[in-house]
């Protein structure tokens, strides 16, 4: 269940949105469709979200919103990572764009939210974020520690609410 917090900040994105006359899409690895869940609890949201794409598996990142392989396999940085994100954000910026020119907000992200998979150099809790639109693409990381599966979940939510709602 969406906590009352993240469901006012979803309410405020999609005013802002409103306001813009603009559409947005999320890309959603670690989140499992989270951010999307979020917006849709707010009635009346579907005149400015387009849809979510939810590629949890490195394959489907690749399938559905065009992530580079390279970027996932050995040699590459990985699926959680700053690279990643960014190729998320713009690949579903890109595929919703092309269906509905309206939708000019893509948000992704990546992240480790355990209770396992973690490393030294990717710790559980750390998060990579990004967001697109025709002037850019902008990525935040942020490490939320090893705060449980759930928590570190809706943390990445609210960030994910936050840069839209910035941009």
């Amino acid at each position: 269940m969406t906590k009352p917090e993240t469901i006012d900040l979803a309410t405020r994105v999609l005013n802002r949105l409103r306001g813009r006359g603009a559409m947005m899409v999320t890309a959603e690895s670690c989140t499992g469709g989270l951010i999307a869940g979020a917006l849709t609890a707010v009635a009346g949201s579907s005149d400015v979200v387009w849809g979510g794409f939810v590629t949890y598996a490195d394959q489907a990142k690749t399938a559905m919103i065009g992530v580079d392989a390279s970027l996932l396999g050995p040699g590459g940085p990985g699926a959680v990572s700053q690279e990643v994100a960014r190729a998320m954000a713009e690949g579903a910026l890109g595929a919703a764009h092309a269906a509905d020119e309206r939708v000019t907000f893509a948000v992704s992200v990546t992240g480790i939210a355990g209770p396992g998979g973690g490393s030294a150099k990717k710790p559980v809790g750390l998060v990579h974020f990004a967001l697109a639109t025709g002037s850019g693409t902008r990525h935040v990381e942020r490490r939320f520690g090893d705060r449980g599966r759930a928590e570190i979940r809706e943390l990445s939510v609210r960030e994910a609410l936050r840069m839209l709602l910035e941009a």
